[in-house]
């Protein structure tokens, strides 16, 4: 990446070398005039902006889609319309829909509480259809729904764009510390699960501690230290160690304007309505088949926290490593290879449909809605 960062700079330094020259000079340029150069530069800045921007959009689907060929690479997609008319149990996915509606309801209801401290009023209505919207824009360009739901207030409520965007940064901290903890308790009561894998893939941690001695603990602490400091020396040097600061700092202004909140208990029930409410929308799917039926809560819960860190990967709402990730935790619950495939295959599709069916609802009713050209 800092090598294609440094022949681009290169690349453009070179252009404007060449463009100052030949206007200071006031004659053509190997036969070509000034107006055709300045073209020239202008559509070569367009072409690249295109390729940056194509490259954006196309590498997420590239990386999503190469994860699921090769997951399913040797699949039986044939078998599919049989688990879906005889081995599913649809009623108990019915049931889960009204859960993932009220997760994006909450976050509608819970957005319009934190932009009342800067002194933005839009209609719930509205901040609702704009989170409708946005996870279904994030299908095609995952991140961009972010973006999307605040242009949309501005659209129709006109509210500030950069505020809403604020704002939006605030919820993404608090959401962000409450998977952190809820991951930090599920590995604590979760242990076992992971010794099992370690069994599975023949690996003993207490083996591994037995070869080392005093001495080694010693080398390796301060080896382990080197790589540290090495690792700090080198972000410091790269240009993605400033966006990463940047986006802490933000993470840390977004907890911290939480007291302006004028309602702390109600932005609390909400936000716990939020995962509550994720939760339950993917644990109801366990009970569709009679496979994963009696999992358990804990195995719901592990699943759900490790498809939760896998969708930071920025493919299509996650698809690919969530589900690479929770069809590997199935598999160490006992489920088999094919059915764990069949499970994250069928739930993902599923639910991915609930997501398109509700931002197209969002569209209808938003042509439907009539602006506010001042605020109230």
């Amino acid at each position: 990446m800092w090598q294609t960062s440094i022949f681009s700079s290169l690349t453009s330094l070179f252009f404007t070398f060449i463009l100052t020259f030949a206007l200071e000079n006031q004659r053509p340029f190997k036969g070509r005039s000034r107006t055709t150069l300045i073209d020239s530069q202008f559509t070569h800045m367009e072409t690249k902006k295109l390729f940056s921007n194509s490259l954006k959009v196309l590498s997420p689907l590239i990386l999503g889609g190469a994860i699921l060929y090769w997951m399913y690479r040797g699949f039986d997609f044939s078998r599919i319309q049989h688990v879906l008319l005889h081995e599913m149990n649809w009623w108990w996915m019915l049931l889960s829909f009204p859960f993932g509606i009220l997760a994006q309801l909450c976050r509608g209801w819970r957005w319009k509480q934190t932009l009342e401290p800067v002194d933005e009023h839009p209609r719930t209505t509205t901040c609702v259809h704009a989170v409708f919207l946005s996870y279904a824009a994030s299908l095609v360009i995952p991140r961009i729904g972010e973006f999307a739901r605040c242009a949309v207030l501005k659209r129709y409520d006109n509210v500030s764009f950069s505020k809403s965007l604020g704002t939006v940064v605030t919820e993404r901290a608090i959401d962000s510390l409450l998977v952190m903890i809820i991951t930090g308790c599920t590995l604590l009561f979760q242990m076992s699960i992971f010794g099992t894998f370690f069994e599975k893939t023949g690996t003993s941690v207490e083996s591994i501690l037995h070869q080392f001695s005093w001495t080694g603990y010693f080398v390796t602490a301060i080896c382990g230290i080197a790589v540290l400091w090495l690792l700090h020396v080198l972000l410091k040097r790269l240009s993605f160690y400033d966006k990463v600061k940047a986006t802490l700092k933000g993470i840390w202004q977004g907890i911290v304007s939480l007291k302006d909140v004028r309602n702390i208990p109600l932005f609390t029930i909400l936000t716990l309505g939020i995962w509550g409410s994720y939760f339950l929308h993917y644990y109801l799917t366990f009970f569709c088949f009679d496979f994963s039926s009696n999992l358990g809560l804990s195995c719901a819960l592990v699943t759900f926290v490790v498809g939760s860190i896998a969708v930071i990967v920025p493919t299509p709402n996650g698809a690919g490593p969530w589900h690479f990730a929770v069809k590997t935790m199935l598999i160490l619950y006992g489920i088999a290879d094919e059915q764990a495939l069949y499970f994250v295959l069928i739930v993902h599709t599923v639910q991915t449909m609930l997501v398109m069916v509700l931002g197209i609802y969002a569209w209808g009713a938003l042509a439907f809605s009539k602006r506010k050209n001042t605020k109230e």
